[in-house]
């Protein structure tokens, strides 16, 4: 039986069966492959055809006719009917890394675009060969690109693109493409663009904590030079220009190794989670008092750091991604920066 509709249904997953068939036929109203009064297979027909009990398929039935996606009509059959659906707007999310604050940025996104949008959340390491050939399969594919652009280069090295990945983003149309948390300047301004600009933030940060940091006599940089998911070098440039400013003596560090040697009077700034880690746990085995003798913040907000009492510099992830959502809702091509923030507690 050749069946219309193209549901599928993985018998390996631990999604309910209904679910899959809802979230199949609902996947074909939004894609156009099934239109307004169009009839689809019956209960008996799905049920037979993917070996399904007729209870699970007449489930996902009700439930699609619950939410208005379908309509039945006694003695013929099931149809299509006049849903919102139809007009679903196809958004691909290609993020650098599976991390808590990208998929906080692509929730915030999902949540805030409503249910008239499918999005296709895919991650590309940043690998310019992966990245590259996603935009090449998914090339005219969707109504949106959503884009975090975040590389490295051989020497595993940040690098915010290269010529081949400016050039595949340059084949997006400019109504189609949304540039998130990067800011490629010379691209041209009618896109969307909503970013950090990491050296200006971290400085302007750092100067909101000040008075305190004066307390310290040493500033040092937990800055990963060389990493599989590296980090911006402007982070680098703004601490380095930070501390000149404010005449702070600083030093540079590529890591937290073991039996570092603690100072009082030192304030460390650590970007990765297992930096932040490893630095706590040597503290609390030293005889120094955190927030009055050491001090450490760290980069980027979570709620365990807010449960832990440690001072934050970072973005407003939640507040990027709803903020994405909104202007693709109004049709504005505006670029703006995102809210960066110092949150000082205990720990300075």
């Amino acid at each position: 039986m050749d069946l219309i509709v193209n549901i599928k249904i993985d018998h390996d997953s631990r999604k309910p069966k209904y679910k899959q068939i809802v979230d199949s036929i609902i996947d074909d109203i939004s894609r156009g492959n099934l239109n307004v009064g169009q009839k689809i297979p019956s209960i008996n027909e799905i049920s037979e055809e993917f070996y399904l009990s007729r209870d699970t398929v007449e489930k996902a039935y009700n439930l699609l006719k619950e939410r208005k996606i379908i309509e039945s009509v006694k003695g013929k059959g099931f149809y299509v009917a006049k849903t919102d659906l139809i007009n679903k707007v196809n958004i691909l999310f290609l993020i650098n890394k599976l991390s808590s604050y990208k998929m906080t940025i692509y929730n915030a996104f999902l949540n805030a675009i409503g249910t008239n949008a499918h999005l296709d959340l895919h991650i590309y390491h940043c690998d310019e060969t992966l990245f590259l050939k996603l935009m090449e399969r998914y090339k005219g594919h969707y109504d949106y690109y959503v884009i975090m652009s975040h590389f490295k280069n051989e020497q595993l090295q940040y690098v915010g693109y290269t010529d081949k990945v400016l050039n595949a983003i340059e084949e997006i149309p400019d109504n189609k493409l949304v540039l998130l948390d990067n800011k490629i300047d010379f691209l041209k301004e009618d896109i969307v663009q909503v970013y950090q600009d990491f050296e200006d933030d971290i400085i302007k940060a750092l100067k909101e904590g000040l008075e305190k940091l004066k307390k310290y006599k040493k500033l040092i940089l937990v800055y990963p030079d060389k990493s599989v998911y590296p980090y911006p070098r402007e982070i680098l440039h703004g601490f380095r220009k930070f501390c000149v400013t404010h005449s702070f003596d600083f030093e540079v560090l590529d890591d937290i190794y073991e039996s570092m040697e603690l100072r009082a009077g030192d304030t460390y700034i650590t970007i990765k989670e297992t930096d932040l880690v490893d630095l706590v746990k040597q503290v609390r085995e030293s005889s120094l008092i955190l927030g009055k003798e050491i001090g450490i913040v760290s980069y980027n907000d979570t709620p365990l750091k807010e449960l832990l009492g440690i001072t934050v510099i970072g973005t407003d992830f939640k507040k990027m991604g709803e903020t994405t959502a909104q202007l693709i809702l109004e049709n504005r091509k505006d670029q703006i920066k995102n809210d960066f923030r110092f949150i000082d507690r205990k720990s300075m």
